[in-house]
């Protein structure tokens, strides 16, 4: 049997210990890689959070009813509650680090809002009472101007303007921009005037006066002053009624003296001598004034149907108009300079 040369061995034994060691490491490598595969990988911890809160009136009550909403950037982050007794209200299993907002609503209160607000892992949020404000009512409120009633006022107050607080000075208007006045109205004003006591008064008076020279031409004695009576009611009547009634109703023209009370003395004094022959319409235009003027025409004119014979005609008519339209100037002026100091006004009398 031949021996192996020493160094063959050698090699052999070399070659077997490498194949045992190579053998030996993969058996070791694998043995610890599949541990290490069969090993679960760490876990995600997620602890939800609670936000508690108390909605509340300024008094501090608590408000039932009230709608909580709490909204997160995803819908399925959005969840609803009422708030119960006292207001209470909670939501639990809120996400941490999301971005989170609240909102209250509740009726006849303002809405509130929350800035945003994110939980950490596990935190409990404590809103603490949440202040419900009153909610402001916008009101509109629609004025409507009506002139009919502001100058149904106007005349109301004109009916109590008295010169020293007993004579009638009811067609005067200080009132610059006052309302014209309707046909109603000026028809009231009217009659206001001519059936007042004092207008009676004053109508007895200017009887005696006529009684004592004699005129008209009536006979003296009790029946001659109620003729004369009556002839001066008669005239005074148809004038009023158809200068301050019935042509300025059909002529749209307004029958009262408006008072200027400011500028000079010049002006004023043209304001008041041009009155009677210059009126103001009921569009506010000056105009000519056919109605006084066809007012003192026509009650001279019905004046000469029942004045005794001795005093009618054509003299009769034009005498009594010139005389009508002298008196309304006068009228005019003590009214701009004198009487609109004297008249009662407010319950006062102006300039005292």
């Amino acid at each position: 049997m031949q021996e192996r040369p020493r160094g063959s061995a050698s090699r052999f034994a070399q070659g077997v210990y490498i194949r045992l060691a190579a053998i030996l490491a993969v058996t070791l490598a694998l043995s610890i890689r599949a541990p290490a595969q069969s090993m679960p990988g760490p876990k995600t911890v997620t602890q939800p959070g609670r936000v508690i809160g108390t909605v509340t009136d300024l008094n501090g009550d608590g408000v039932v009813g009230a709608t909580v909403v709490l909204s997160g950037p995803e819908v399925t982050d959005r969840r609803k509650v009422v708030t119960r007794e006292n207001g209470f209200f909670e939501f639990d299993g809120v996400k941490p680090g999301v971005p989170y907002q609240i909102n209250v609503r509740a009726g006849g209160f303002k809405e509130w809002t929350s800035p945003a607000i994110t939980l950490e892992l596990g935190e409990i949020k404590l809103l603490g009472g949440i202040p419900l404000h009153l909610a402001t009512q916008n009101t509109t409120v629609h004025v409507t101007y009506n002139r009919v009633e502001a100058a149904t006022e106007q005349v109301k107050a004109e009916e109590k303007q008295r010169v020293l607080g007993i004579i009638p000075n009811f067609y005067v208007s200080y009132d610059r921009d006052a309302e014209p006045l309707t046909t109603k109205l000026k028809f009231e004003l009217a009659l206001k005037v001519s059936v007042d006591a004092v207008t009676i008064a004053g109508v007895a008076a200017v009887a005696g006066a006529r009684q004592a020279v004699n005129s008209p031409n009536y006979e003296q004695g009790a029946a001659g002053f109620g003729e004369r009576f009556g002839a001066t009611a008669a005239d005074g009547f148809t004038d009023i009624m158809i200068g301050g009634a019935i042509l300025p109703s059909l002529l749209h023209q307004d029958p009262r003296y408006f008072y200027q009370g400011r500028g000079t003395t010049g002006s004023r004094l043209r304001h008041a001598l041009l009155s009677p022959f210059i009126c103001r319409g009921d569009d506010g235009k000056w105009e000519p004034n056919y109605s006084s003027l066809g007012g003192d025409l026509a009650s001279s004119a019905i004046a000469n149907t029942y004045y005794p014979g001795s005093s009618r005609g054509a003299g009769l008519v034009f005498g009594n108009f010139a005389l009508g339209t002298g008196e309304r100037i006068g009228a005019s002026v003590a009214q701009e300079f004198l009487l609109s100091k004297l008249t009662r006004r407010g319950g006062h009398i102006q300039g005292q």
